[in-house]
């Protein structure tokens, strides 16, 4: 059973320019709702302009950008009410816990972590009083943490903590809060994964070389094969309109496979099964460039 749509509510999705922001934009305009779809740059804004689609300077980081998306929601000029945020900016980078600085970890978690926070905290209240719901795009990647991908998984293990935290703090008010984990969907971020610059110093790349080589394949099999960003807009879709959404929802069969190896298999265990299945992306032509070994 849905909720209906008809009253054109509103529905504010940060990180709309491209990927699962965009389509998620679309596809609930498509579904009767006035979207606010956050954007960086206007040319951005400029190509997701469309019927219930409006465009707004969003960045999660930037206070003037969050209260200005305060102000737009609370005075809407047709007072519609906010049904729902979907917490979905982010960045994507693949690096090795020792050789990414300490000062671009704190950068990452101001995006991936505390800008969803400002704006959750931002909208709360209206979210309260419409009995809305809070939507966070987490990953895969914040139930299992592969090599490499310490940093992102970092940020999206802390979300899916505050996502438990929020929930439990809202029920009594009526706001659902929902956390969303696509496995490999076929989007910018995806495609460009591993490709993120960052120095590797000599004796780091001795280390790491070969296992960022193969991680990079791996994201780009990945991608080949992943789920359209338009099937992963559909989920959120139906998240927003659902009477009694989950708390939870993979995106995937390989992320519903990843969920289920983290529940039941050993740790170690998991470990060696995640490095099998990297070892055929490593390069075969230079010793020094190893797989990780379990």
């Amino acid at each position: 059973m849905t909720l209906s749509s008809e009253s054109g509510g509103l529905v504010v999705v940060t990180g709309a320019s491209t990927g699962i922001g965009a389509a998620t934009a679309r596809e609930l305009a498509q579904l009767g709702f006035h979207v606010l779809a956050g954007v960086r740059r206007e040319r951005d804004g400029d190509a997701i302009r469309g019927p219930g689609v409006e465009p707004l300077i969003l960045d999660i980081i930037n206070p003037d950008h969050i209260a200005a998306l305060s102000l737009r929601v609370n005075a809407d000029p047709q007072r519609r009410q906010l049904r729902a945020l979907v917490n979905n900016a982010g960045v994507g980078v693949n690096a090795p816990v020792e050789a990414f600085a300490i000062e671009e970890w704190r950068k990452l978690f101001e995006v991936n972590l505390f800008g969803h926070v400002a704006v959750t905290q931002a909208l709360l209240p209206t979210l309260i009083r419409s009995k809305g719901r809070v939507i966070n795009i987490s990953s895969v990647g914040g139930r299992v943490a592969m090599a490499t991908y310490g940093p992102y998984a970092g940020t999206k293990f802390a979300l899916e903590a505050v996502s438990d935290a929020l929930r439990r703090e809202m029920a009594p008010f009526g706001v659902r809060v929902v956390v969303v984990e696509p496995g490999a969907v076929r989007t910018e971020m995806l495609g460009r994964a591993g490709t993120t610059t960052y120095d590797l110093t000599p004796e780091h790349s001795e280390r790491y070389l070969g296992l960022v080589h193969a991680v990079t394949a791996q994201a780009a099999a990945s991608a080949e094969s992943g789920l359209s960003a338009g099937d992963a807009a559909k989920t959120i879709g139906r998240i927003v309109t659902a009477r009694k959404p989950r708390a939870r929802y993979t995106i995937g069969r390989d992320a519903a496979l990843a969920t289920r190896l983290v529940r039941f298999v050993p740790d170690r265990m998991l470990d060696r099964l995640l490095a099998a299945a990297l070892r055929p992306y490593f390069p075969q032509s230079n010793g020094d460039l190893h797989p990780a070994r379990g």
